[in-house]
């Protein structure tokens, strides 16, 4: 019978690449229900464990800002193994301070090897994989080489019948319920809202489709349009996954949201750049049905600002409303 493992995985970063780390958990727990999940993360991505069966203890590391109470608190736990999936120099002494045996890391920083932190390496994203894929790197360094990377979010059954609710309200005739998020986080190329309201009109002007603005943030350019819908301004991010759960698809750049929905089963269309290091093949949603929208072969090289977080798809002659309301119609028709 296999011993039991007390595994600590620490993601301390945004939305998307937590999400990203949610097949660990169950693949932990795969291995033996016996062993105990945690995680490690700020208190604003808590949100996507909650509820989740695989994991045994959400600790928030924004809770205790003193470095020695943090480390008397996860000592407490005496876990086995740690998974640092977004290493920094101070959750290094952490995690060794706590007196876990066995700490995994991405890379080899000076900090590491002087804790003997056992690495693991991306090698320049060659082969290049999905992020997902590259996290779970962590378990199969213990011998867990379980291949399934869908991630997850759970609802609770009180969470299932808002979404009901939502989709009536949402979509009372019943059409194609499609979500536009406008922000990005200034994480991702996107579009400028402008480009979004275009989007919004030509769905609005169809028979098809009902659409609603997702997100928290306001925007200038929506204040005119007429019947918009935004009903999560005023919802915390564990009360916005009833309504991103209430949609057919949404459409945003790379970003948080677009995993969210993915943890959802929620299809996804997708504003894409195709430089390696913002490749839907590295940051694609994984375990929903997935649509990614690229620009054009040399736009990159001919009409790119050089940095993709300042790229708006400027001149794109497939990255533009009219184009991707063609793409969404080919896909809903399929």
């Amino acid at each position: 019978m296999l011993k039991s493992k007390r595994v600590l995985i620490v993601r301390p970063d945004r939305i998307g690449d937590t999400v990203l780390s949610t097949p660990i958990p169950r693949a932990v727990k795969e291995e033996n229900p016996d062993n105990f999940v945690a995680v490690l993360v700020r208190k604003y991505t808590e949100a996507v464990f909650e509820n989740n069966p695989f994991v045994d203890e959400i600790i928030n590391l924004d809770e205790e800002p003193s470095f020695i109470k943090t480390v008397k608190k996860l000592r407490k736990y005496n876990f086995t193994h740690s998974f640092s999936l977004l290493p920094t120099e101070k959750i290094n002494y952490l995690l060794f301070f706590a007196g876990i045996k066995f700490r995994f890391g991405v890379g080899h920083k000076l900090y590491q090897f002087i804790t003997n932190t056992k690495s693991v390496y991306r090698r320049k994203y060659i082969p290049l994989r999905s992020e997902a894929d590259y996290c779970f790197d962590m378990a199969r360094k213990i011998g867990i080489n379980k291949q399934n990377l869908k991630t997850e979010i759970f609802l609770s059954e009180e969470e299932k019948k808002s979404v009901t609710e939502f989709k009536k309200e949402l979509n009372p005739s019943n059409k194609i319920l499609i979500g536009l998020q406008l922000s990005s986080g200034n994480s991702a190329p996107n579009w400028n809202p402008s480009e979004y309201i275009e989007l919004y009109k030509l769905l609005k002007n169809s028979e098809k489709f009902e659409v609603v603005i997702t997100g928290k943030d306001k925007f200038r350019e929506t204040e005119d349009l007429t019947e918009l819908k935004q009903p999560g301004i005023n919802l915390s991010l564990r009360e916005s996954f009833t309504y991103y759960a209430a949609l057919d698809y949404l459409i945003s750049a790379s970003t948080g949201p677009m995993h969210i929905s993915a943890a959802l089963d929620v299809k996804t269309i997708s504003l894409f750049c195709p430089l390696t290091a913002c490749a839907p093949e590295l940051w694609g949603p994984v375990g929903n049905e997935a649509f990614f929208i690229l620009p054009e072969e040399n736009y990159c090289q001919t009409k790119c600002p050089g940095d993709p977080k300042k790229c708006n798809y400027s001149g794109s002659k497939k990255v533009n409303a009219q184009e991707v309301f063609n793409e969404i119609n080919k896909i809903v028709e399929k």
